[in-house]
C-alpha cells in the first residue's frame, strides 16, 4: 500500500464530523503478542484481538477527564492507560469534541490487524476521519512533541499507529497482552497521578528538554 504524506489541514474539515462504527484492520508491525489469526473476506475471526487480549460483546463506558465526553473501553488496566492518552490530547493538543473518541465496537470488519483491538476495548482512535489509515504526516510538529512524550512516558504500553507499516495517527493501543507486568506498573503509576493533584496529565511540560531528550531515545529505541 501506498502511504500518502498529506497535509493535516486536508483534513480539518472532517474532524467535526462523525464516522459510523469503527473500521477494523491488522498490524502494520510484528506486535508483542500473538494475533488471532487472519482476517479473511475482511472479517476478524478468533476470540481475540491482534493484541492478545479478549474481545468483548460489551465495554463499560468512562469520562474523558475535563471533555465532558465518554468513550467505551475493556475495563481495569487499559481503560486507566487509554483515558490518559486521550486526557493529554485533549489538554495539549486540542479540546475534544462530541465523537471525536471512537473506543469498542462490536464490528468485525477488518482492513488493518491492528484494528481488531477496538473489539477488545484496549485501542482508541482520535479523531480518525483527520487522520485515516494510510496517511503520515497529519500532526504538526509541536503535535508529534506531545504524541513522542506520550508514548515514552507510557514506556511501551501503547503503540502509536503512526508508526505502523501502514499507518493510521488517529490510533493508540495497548501494546501488551492482558496482565503483562508493564501494563499493570504503567497503569498503577497513572492512578497515583490521578489521586496526586498537580501531577500527570494537565500538569506535565511535553516540551522540557529532559523530557524531549527521554521522548526522542525512547522513540529511537522503539524503532
Amino acid at each position: 500500500m501506498i502511504v500518502h504524506e498529506l497535509s493535516r489541514r486536508r483534513f480539518v474539515g472532517a474532524t467535526g464530523g462523525v464516522a459510523g462504527a469503527v473500521v477494523l484492520g491488522s498490524l502494520g508491525t510484528a506486535g508483542p503478542a500473538a494475533a488471532a489469526g487472519p482476517a479473511p473476506a475482511g472479517v476478524w475471526q478468533g476470540a481475540r484481538s491482534a493484541n492478545g487480549w479478549p474481545i468483548l460483546e460489551e465495554a463499560e463506558e468512562f469520562g474523558i477527564e475535563g471533555s465532558g465526553h465518554t468513550v467505551r473501553l475493556a475495563d481495569g488496566d487499559a481503560a486507566v492507560i487509554l483515558l490518559h492518552v486521550a486526557r493529554r490530547f485533549h489538554y495539549e493538543i486540542d479540546q475534544l469534541r462530541a465523537g471525536d473518541v471512537h473506543g469498542h465496537t462490536r464490528s468485525r470488519r477488518a482492513h488493518e490487524r491492528y484494528e481488531s483491538n477496538h473489539l477488545s476495548g484496549t485501542a482508541i482512535a482520535i479523531r480518525p476521519e483527520a487522520y485515516p489509515v494510510g496517511v503520515k504526516g497529519g500532526l504538526y510538529s509541536h503535535e508529534l512533541v506531545i504524541v513522542r512524550d506520550i508514548l515514552a512516558e507510557l514506556d511501551g504500553s501503547v503503540a502509536w499507529g503512526g508508526d505502523m507499516r501502514t499507518p493510521k495517527e488517529s490510533h493508540f493501543q495497548i501494546a501488551l497482552k492482558s496482565g503483562h507486568p508493564k501494563v499493570k506498573g504503567v497503569a498503577r503509576k497513572i492512578r497515583g497521578w490521578n489521586d496526586s493533584p498537580g501531577e500527570g496529565a494537565g500538569a506535565v511540560d511535553a516540551f522540557d528538554p529532559k523530557r524531549r531528550s527521554k521522548a526522542k531515545a525512547f522513540a529511537l529505541r522503539a524503532v
